[in-house]
This record gives structure tokens, sequence and C-alpha cells, in this order.
């Protein structure tokens, strides 16, 4: 009888050359890595970049995802440490899945989060559909997050090095996904460990800077994207308070976000005026006092629960929530409505908050990711 192989560094019970990993390479360093660490372990790797959009700005960028750059780039990568690279034309899945929607939402007065339905809807689903046409044990990313084994199954954890976790844009995997999914990089404690590695590997992406923007938005310039999809969001309006009192006009509710006060030509008054809501229908930029930004409750639906318990059977819940990337997870009661839904009860008031971002749940001192949903009303409360 063949002896048992103990488990490798993926968790298989079987040699590394046995176990076939499709790596989402996007051509940036934590990628690349990822897949000449898997190469040089001896795994049967595959290699693989989703052409995403071809906008011609974005092409010549290089702090930009799976543009043509980043997609010599992967493909230097695979060269170097020997296993095969494919692209794959997904243009028009990301733009059903991401950038249509990132135009809707953002005319809607949503602040979007484009990334997470990237995640959710065209890497860990279609491509990640991919991976097991192509017989792979499982996938790997370049993510900084930790997936561990619990005692219920798989479960996601946040990154090493606080300052890189990515949970807050990985909070809509799914546990199906999450068993199928490897994140080799998630317990490194810094970036400077990764681009050691790139160096020792001899990659040429080891000083390649970090993408900033959003993949299909150069420079961060969010007007002149949803313009190009859009035409008429640029109609002007006006800018009115919660009294229906016109203060101005504007060119065009693209141009404005939820809670900003500079830019709005409004002076002369004793206190500030912020933007509390955009009606992309009625052309308003809406405007208040700052006490109008601050919210307690949050409505969360398109919930997605990664606990060991029922969500929809479970009572109010002490829970740590997130609204923004880059904001620490803060005290919060979670009260379930029903499977998907819920009403996120902030222990503190939260600035700020808007409809179309991810309010992402984490248990309560421990580093373990529960899930989370997406904010779908701005009415203060």
């Amino acid at each position: 009888m063949p002896r048992d192989h103990a488990r490798n560094s993926l968790g298989f019970a079987k040699p590394p050359a046995d176990t076939r990993v499709v790596v989402a390479m996007s051509g940036g360093v934590d990628s690349s890595v990822v897949a000449a660490m898997l190469a040089e372990e001896g795994y049967d790797v595959v290699g693989v970049t989703l052409q995403l959009y071809d906008h011609g700005a974005a092409l010549a960028k290089k702090g930009a995802c799976c543009a043509g750059r980043d997609i010599h780039d992967a493909r230097r990568v695979a060269e170097t440490m020997g296993f095969p690279h494919y692209v794959l034309d997904y243009e028009n899945t990301f733009r059903e899945a991401a950038i249509d929607e990132f135009a809707e939402s953002y005319l809607a007065g949503a602040t979007p989060v484009p990334c997470i339905r990237c995640n959710e809807r065209v890497k860990f689903k279609d491509l990640l559909e991919t991976a097991k046409d192509l017989d792979a044990d499982c996938m790997a990313t370049g993510h900084y997050i930790q997936r561990l084994d619990g005692a219920h199954g798989a479960e996601l954890h946040t990154a090493g090095d606080p300052n890189r976790d990515q949970s807050y844009f990985l909070f809509s995997t799914t546990q199906e996904q999450l068993d199928f999914l490897r994140f080799p990089l998630g317990h490194l404690k810094s970036k400077e460990e990764t681009r050691a590695l790139a160096t020792k590997y001899g990659l040429s992406v080891a000083d390649k800077p970090d993408s900033q923007d959003i993949c299909f938005v150069p420079n961060g310039d969010y007007a002149s994207v949803i313009k190009k999809l859009r035409p008429d969001a640029a109609a002007p309006g006006e800018i009115v308070g919660i009294d229906g009192m016109v203060y101005g006009t504007h060119e065009g509710v693209i141009h404005y976000t939820i809670g900003q006060r500079r830019g709005l030509g409004i002076g002369g008054l004793a206190d500030p005026l912020y933007v509390v809501k955009l009606d992309a229908d009625l052309r308003q930029v809406i405007v208040g006092p700052k006490e109008m930004l601050a919210t307690r409750k949050i409505p969360v639906r398109e919930i997605n629960w990664l606990g060991d318990t029922d969500f929809s059977a479970m009572g109010p819940q002490p829970m740590m929530v997130k609204v923004r990337s880059t904001h620490a997870p803060i005290d919060a009661t979670l009260h379930p409505i029903s499977a998907t839904e819920a009403e996120v009860e902030l222990a503190i008031a939260e600035k700020g908050v808007s409809p179309g971002q991810a309010c992402v749940f984490y248990a309560p001192e421990t580093t373990r990711i529960l899930g989370g949903g997406w904010i779908w009303r701005g009415a203060p409360s």
C-alpha cells in the first residue's frame, strides 16, 4: 500500500509536484511572488492573467493592474520561473460586473467599491471556475489575508500586517470559494518581506510600485470615466439645502461625494455645509450641517455570512465592523433581519457613511472575518 503523504504547504496530502495550483497574476509584485514561491516549492503552477479592460490611457499606466504592461510583466515572471501562463479576455464580463455598476451606483448617490465586485463576480467566480476546469486543486492569489483551518472548516482571518490587510475587499468570499482559495502572503509582516522574496527569485517586478487607484480609473479621476460611460451625468443642476433652499448650481453630480465640504462654492455662512445626499434623477446636490453626516444605525443587505451559526436564527450579536477600507474596525451590535439583511448599530456615530460602501464584520477580540454586506440606504439615523 502507498504510504500517506504529509500535508504540503497548501494543505493537500500529496507531493507539491502532484498538486496543481492556478495563480491569479495581475502583473504586480504580490501575485508574482506567490507564483514564483509555489513554482520553487515544486508545485504544478499555472499562471492566469485577466485582460479586464483596454482603455488607452490605462495601458501605459504603471499603477493600474490588468493592463497591457502588467500582462507583459506577468508573462515575464512565468518565463523566469518556467511555468505556463495564459491571458484570458474578460473585458465584457468585467464591464458588466464592475464598471457599469460603478457608474450606475455613483450616479445614484452611492459610493461604490468596484474592487469588491471584481473579486466577487470575476476573480473568485469566473476565474475560479476556470481554475477548476484546468483540474487545479486550488487557486492562489497575492491578497493580504489569511485562510486558517478552524473547527468547522476554513476560516478567513486578517493579514499578519494590519497596514496591508485586504479583508474589507474580500468579505463577500463564500465558504465554497474559501475552501478552494489560498493566500500564501497573508502571514507576512511587511511589504518589504514580499519585495525581498521577489529579489530572491530574480523577478523583474521586485521594485514595481503598488497600484493606488481603481484599475480602470486613471489618476483617480472618477468623473471623467463616468462622463465617458454616462455623458448625461455631467448635466448641471442645483445645490440645495435640506429645507429646499437653493444655494447655487453645479456642473454635474459626478463631481461630488457624500461628506464633501470644499468646492461647493457656498460662502458667507456661519456654519459650513457638507454634501449629505446626491440625487441624480433631480440633478441635485443636497447639503446640510455636519451633524447630518453622523450615523449610528446602518441597514445592510446582500450579506455573506462566514460564521459557524445560522445567521437568520441569531439574535443581536456584539461585533466589530469596518465601514471604510482605511478605518479600523469599531464596536457595534449586529441585528439580523433575514438570511441576507441586518441592521448594524454602531456604539459611536460614524460620519460620512454612504450607500454603496461595504460593512464588514469581525469577531470581537480575534482576527476572524465573519463576512459582511452592502450599505443600501443613506438616511442618517
